[in-house]
């Protein structure tokens, strides 16, 4: 039994990033549906919450390189499966997503 009841009562410490895969699109263009075992499982994800960051030597705070919001490349291994019902999420430290995505 987990003690989370949604992505919002999760809130990642240091340099982590909470994220949220993108889903593949399960339908083409033209309406045919794709079967669920075709379907690649894509790399991009949401950024969903951020930590506060991490203090260098000199106890100055480092920001972060990214924002809740954000549409980010994920590498192909890593991070920290955590699932909250139905819905799942990866935890990744800041320096391990591999870039910001813009639209």
């Amino acid at each position: 039994m987990s003690l989370l009841k949604s992505a919002k009562s999760l809130v990642p410490l240091f340099d982590r990033v909470l994220v949220q895969r993108v889903k593949a699109a399960s339908k083409t263009a033209s309406g045919l549906y794709i079967p669920e075992q075709n379907v690649q499982k894509l790399n991009q994800a949401r950024v969903i919450a951020v930590g506060a960051g991490i203090n260098d030597t000199n106890g100055n705070k480092i920001p972060l390189s990214v924002q809740a919001g954000d549409l980010v490349l994920l590498p192909d291994f890593g991070g920290t499966n955590i699932k909250i019902g139905e819905d799942e999420f990866i935890l990744y430290r800041d320096q391990e997503i591999l870039a910001k995505i813009t639209e």
